[in-house]
């Protein structure tokens, strides 16, 4: 073996030598992939998970105020038994489906969280209507600071859910537009769209609620 080789072997070059090639490749390619829209994608999934989480923000809100709405209304109207059972169980189905910024891209845990929601709302309407006949009730100021809270969180349910609407929009359509069409099939080849609510936008309003105070929104 010659001399020159056996001496190159012995004394191979420092480490940093070795990687700094490579080194210098990454710190040219990445201003390029930020400047083409890598992050594009990222930044879009996660922007969608926080809105999310705002979603459900609200909606564990809604329901956290829901029992003590139910308990004074029975004060009132115990023998509505059926409306106030009703609000229960359709609050128990709602809080049983959890979809997490994780799993936001299953269409069958999307759905039953919408549905479950939207039982609620109905269940909450039909208590409402209810309400109207007991002015007694109406003019209880338990009942007055419920529906200040509840008039808020509808407000603010409507407020999170056409953010999570306006950003899921933007996340999806980074998965299926140029240029980052060409990240999703390179480098996020797992990311999924993220499930959104089929209601139309018109009707996303928060829903009138109003016991008869002249306060509703």
């Amino acid at each position: 073996m010659p001399v020159q080789s056996i001496a190159a072997r012995r004394h191979p070059l420092p480490f940093a030598l070795r990687t700094m090639p490579t080194l210098l490749i990454m710190a040219l390619l990445l201003p390029l992939l930020a400047g083409c829209g890598y992050n594009t994608i990222p930044t879009a999934e996660e922007n969608a998970k926080a809105a999310w989480s705002e979603v459900l923000n609200q909606y564990q809100r809604r329901a956290d105020l829901i029992p003590n709405l139910v308990e004074t209304v029975k004060g009132y109207a115990s023998h509505e038994k059926d409306v106030l059972e009703g609000v229960v169980e359709a609050r128990a189905k709602a809080t049983q489906v959890t979809v997490t910024p994780e799993t936001l891209s299953d269409p069958n845990a999307f759905k039953a969280f919408q549905e479950n929601q939207a039982g609620l709302t109905s269940a909450l309407s039909r208590l409402l209507a209810v309400v109207e006949n007991y002015p007694d009730l109406k003019a209880n100021q338990n009942f007055l600071a419920l529906q200040a809270q509840l008039e808020g969180t509808e407000n603010r349910i409507a407020v999170a859910r056409r953010d999570y609407i306006q950003a899921v929009r933007d996340y999806n359509l980074t998965l299926r537009t140029f240029p980052s069409v060409i990240w999703a099939t390179l480098w996020f080849r797992s990311n999924q769209p993220f499930q959104n609510f089929t209601v139309d936008e018109d009707k996303m309003q928060a829903p009138r609620v109003n016991f008869g105070t002249g306060q509703g929104g």
